[in-house]
């Protein structure tokens, strides 16, 4: 099967930063599915992996890609919820090969049945994004603790990129929240506003003042999907007292004694931790792909895909790595087909 790969973690200006390349097909087991790839999206933790993590296992390659849809090819012994030739899509495990292959395999509890009102462009666009924005609402976050009992808010940073765009509209479709956006150009300010946000800040400038600006009580929320750091001090002033606050970037330090004296809660997320560690509920994640399914084709959830590039191989995954790493994008970046032989 054809699959794009590196041998040695390092710049996307190397000339091997990514290759394609020939290997075996997998076989499923157990309660593996192994995945006809139709199309896969390109996001932030593929540049980050491909920037620093070599092969694991004594692997000679590392085939990057969570995030992906396609058709199911055969199953192990062990699978309940899925037959050969149904329409899928999911965001795979980080510590098992990834979907930038023909063939993939991939534990049938955390993938769920695409939507069948998407293409698999615009549906690949959809489950890390998904994933990471409904733990981070309903697990880390827990506004349906508070929404729905007083008038909260909660504020997105980083309205306008991949994870931000599913959670806007995820908390429009599933909460009572006002929600906050930011985004610092016209056009992103615009997309973030299409997809269900009540008021849209400006990132680059100190939001506390803008928030007080709108006349609204002090959100109860932040969820920050970038550059916490450079917005931390910010918001500790800006969020209300016993609020709760979560991130899923990688500030290289975070210092959140600031928090202490408004007693406010602080939440990682990582959508691959009930997968890397195979925890008891690992299965909630097919469970909620399931339910972000049936929002998109109840029309409550569009896909976030803004740009397609075809066919899936390393010239293109090499550029819209370079695009992820300019760190402008707004919305999805998906890679489609495979050259025929």
């Amino acid at each position: 099967m054809r699959a794009i790969a590196y041998h040695n973690p390092g710049s996307i200006d190397r000339s091997d930063a990514l290759l394609d390349v020939d290997l075996t097909r997998p076989a499923a087991t157990g309660r593996d599915l192994l995945v006809a790839v139709q199309a896969v999206s390109v996001n932030p933790v593929d540049t980050k992996v491909r920037a620093g993590a070599p092969p694991f296992d004594g692997r000679a390659e590392r085939i990057l890609g969570w995030d992906a849809a396609g058709i199911v090819e055969a199953v192990g012994p062990g699978v309940t919820w899925f037959k050969a030739g149904d329409r899928v899509f999911y965001a795979g495990n980080i510590a098992r090969d990834g979907s930038n292959a023909q063939y993939q395999l991939v534990d049938e509890r955390i993938v769920g049945h695409a939507p069948s009102t998407l293409s698999a462009a615009q549906a690949a666009a959809l489950p890390l994004t998904a994933i990471t924005a409904w733990e981070t609402l309903f697990d880390r976050l827990r506004v349906q603790d508070k929404a729905g009992t007083e008038p909260a808010a909660i504020l997105i940073i980083g309205g306008a990129g991949g994870v931000g765009s599913v959670a806007i509209q995820i908390a429009r479709a599933r909460t009572d929240l006002t929600i906050i956006a930011t985004a610092s150009r016209p056009e992103t300010q615009d997309w973030v506003r299409s997809l269900g946000a009540h008021h849209v800040i400006d990132h680059s400038q100190p939001m506390a003042a803008q928030i007080a600006a709108l006349g609204l009580d002090a959100p109860a929320f932040v969820f920050s999907t970038t550059h916490t750091d450079r917005h931390l001090a910010d918001i500790a002033d800006l969020i209300a007292p016993q609020g709760r606050f979560a991130l899923i970037d990688d500030p290289a330090s975070l210092d959140i004694i600031a928090f202490k004296r408004k007693a406010v809660s602080v939440h990682w997320e990582l959508m691959f931790t009930r997968s890397l560690f195979d925890t008891a509920d690992v299965a909630e994640q097919g469970q909620l792909l399931e339910a972000v399914s049936a929002l998109v084709d109840q029309g409550a959830i569009r896909t976030t895909l803004t740009q397609t590039m075809s066919p899936i191989n390393a010239a293109n995954l090499i550029a819209a790595h370079r695009q992820i790493e300019s760190a402008t994008t707004r919305g999805k970046i998906v890679l489609e087909g495979w050259d025929h032989d």
